[in-house]
C-alpha cells in the first residue's frame, strides 16, 4: 500500500498550492482549450490572491503527499444539504497513475461522510481525458453543462458519485 498522507491546508499552504499549479494546470489542459482560455483562467483561479478568497468562502483545500513530497491537491466544499463538490483535483503529471487522485478523491469523501455527505459532484470539461478516471471511480454523468465564464465557455459534465 502507498505511503500517502494528506493533510487540510491552511492560509500559509497557499503558496504551496500555487507552486503545484504552475506545475500542473496549465499542461493538464493544453490541447482540450485554447491558450487564451488557459491563460485567462488561471489568472482568476491559481494566484495567491483568489486560493486565498476560494478559502475564505469554505472551499476545504487537501495537499497529497508521499512522503514529504507534495504530489498533487484538491478542494470541495458543501454546496447542498448532503452534496458536496470537488472544485480541483490535479496531480503531478509525472505522478499520474500511481494512485494519487484515487487517494485524493478517498480523502475528500472522508472529510465529508461524517458531515452527512450522500453525494460528491464534480465536474469536468467534455474534452479531458480526466473523465474516463472518474467514470472508474464509480462517478456518473449527472449533466452536461456549457457554463459562460467570461468571454469563454466551459463545456462540463456535471458528474456524481452516489455515496450511499
Amino acid at each position: 500500500m502507498s505511503s500517502y498522507t494528506y493533510k487540510i491546508a491552511q492560509a500559509e499552504d497557499i503558496d504551496l498550492i500555487v507552486s503545484l499549479a504552475d506545475r500542473i494546470w496549465k499542461q493538464t489542459y493544453r490541447g482540450v482549450i485554447s491558450d487564451e482560455q488557459i491563460e485567462y483562467m488561471y489568472s482568476n483561479m491559481y494566484t495567491a490572491e483568489a486560493l486565498k478568497k476560494q478559502q475564505k468562502e469554505d472551499n476545504t483545500f487537501i495537499i497529497a503527499y508521499d512522503g514529504d513530497t507534495p504530489m498533487g491537491f484538491s478542494s470541495f466544499s458543501k454546496i447542498e444539504e448532503n452534496k458536496f463538490k470537488i472544485h480541483k483535483l490535479y496531480v503531478l503529471t509525472e505522478t499520474q497513475g500511481k494512485g494519487i487522485g484515487r487517494f485524493l478523491i478517498d480523502s475528500v469523501i472522508k472529510e465529508i461522510k461524517p458531515q452527512g455527505a450522500t453525494i460528491l459532484e464534480l465536474n469536468v470539461n467534455r474534452y479531458n481525458k480526466a473523465k474516463q478516471f472518474y467514470d472508474k471511480l464509480g462517478f456518473k454523468v449527472h449533466e452536461v453543462v456549457d457554463i459562460p465564464y467570461g468571454k469563454f465557455v466551459l463545456n462540463d459534465y456535471v458528474m456524481q458519485l452516489d455515496l450511499v
